[in-house]
């Protein structure tokens, strides 16, 4: 009869595991992806991204998000946020140095908020949602250098997913023809003007300004000079 009843109740406590499941699962759905919200803007959407720029305002009340896809970006602005958990534990981060590129995996769930007194900084920064689309990852057999590394372009962050690339143009400095062995969403920190030719031959004098990002496919080939100022990039290699 004991081992009889120890069955009956580890059946009924699977049965009510099963039961709880769709629950959890119907509670996860309960709250929205972290982007759209008050402050954000849709800068560009593809198969493999959706780049925004994201502005933590003062006043701005925020909901509790899920990331619902890992996450890479540039902070351009520090400004103090308090960050609050499912569990009702609000942080408060501390400053930190600009540009600040920043990697976070999928599946967290939060509230995040501006905090401070009238004229405190309010953060900015560009987010970049890595979706799971699968790409054609076929071996690219060109004899020009790679995109990325390049010369004076530190790594400042890599992982599984991507890596990111630090890298500021001086006027009428090296104009070398690369070839983009994978995507890349480019991040303007320092604004300038940069020359860039296709393998056409056709030039395009782009003016760069903060806070702009740009998609580059995979297989493109050009050439890159800088102009004039000394715009910066954050480049975000995709894997």
């Amino acid at each position: 009869m004991a081992r009889l009843a120890r069955t009956i109740v580890v059946v009924a406590a699977v049965a009510g595991l099963a039961a709880l499941a769709p629950r959890l699962a119907a509670q996860a759905d309960e709250y929205p992806h972290a982007f759209p919200r008050k402050g954000v803007t849709q800068i560009l959407d593809n198969v493999r991204v959706s780049v925004w720029e994201v502005n933590w305002h003062h006043g701005d009340a925020q909901p509790v998000h899920r990331h619902k896809y890992d996450m890479a970006g540039v902070y351009l602005r520090w400004g103090p946020v308090t960050v609050t958990g499912l569990d009702g534990k609000a942080v408060q981060s501390g400053e930190f140095p600009i540009p600040r590129p920043y990697f976070q995996p999928k599946g967290i769930t939060h509230r995040e908020e501006a905090h401070g007194a009238p004229g405190t900084p309010e953060r900015l920064a560009i987010m970049v949602d890595l979706k799971d689309a699968v790409t054609d990852m076929m071996m690219i057999d060109d004899p020009e250098p790679s995109a990325w590394p390049r010369e004076g372009a530190p790594n400042v962050l890599e992982n599984p997913r991507i890596r990111m690339w630090d890298y500021t143009f001086t006027p009428n400095g090296p104009a070398v023809k690369r070839i983009y062995r994978n995507d890349v969403v480019e991040v303007v920190v320092t604004g300038g003007t940069v020359k860039v030719t296709g393998p056409d031959g056709k030039t395009d004098t782009r003016t760069l300004a903060p806070k702009q990002a740009r998609y580059i496919n995979r297989g493109t080939l050009q050439t890159e000079q800088g102009v004039s100022g000394t715009p910066r990039i954050i480049a975000i290699e995709l894997k």
